[in-house]
């Protein structure tokens, strides 16, 4: 009887378990930033980058992660778009080249930076 229990009890925390590993892959997204953008303090090289986020929105704290290390860290507006866009959209501020909005493919979440200075 007490090896049911615990058989029971170890399968309602693997589906615990896989349950959260699903909902915190919503908070990250990869994404190819073309052009070097500033974040913040920060300089991003062009290249791949895994997006992740802190928060259910809309205000976030944003990271950005090249080959496993955290390159740079700004706050961010998470906003959900009309529609799902076809493919990821980087959208820089053409004067000061500062990251201002990431559109993710096939999805209706966009991350949006400094919305102070527009």
């Amino acid at each position: 009887m007490k090896v049911l229990k615990y058989l029971a009890l170890l399968s309602t925390f693997a589906s615990l378990s896989a349950l959260s590993a699903l909902a915190g892959d919503e908070s990250r997204h990869s994404v190819d930033i073309p052009d070097t953008v500033k974040v913040g303090y920060t300089q991003l090289q062009p290249g791949n980058y895994k997006v992740e986020w802190q928060g259910t929105g809309p205000a976030v704290q944003v990271s950005f992660v090249r080959h496993g290390q955290t390159v740079a860290t700004a706050s961010g507006t998470l906003k959900t778009n009309d529609n799902e866009v076809i493919q990821d959209a980087v959208v820089t501020n053409t004067n000061t080249k500062a990251l201002a909005e990431i559109d993710f493919g096939h999805q209706k979440e966009a991350l949006v930076f400094g919305q102070s200075g527009t």
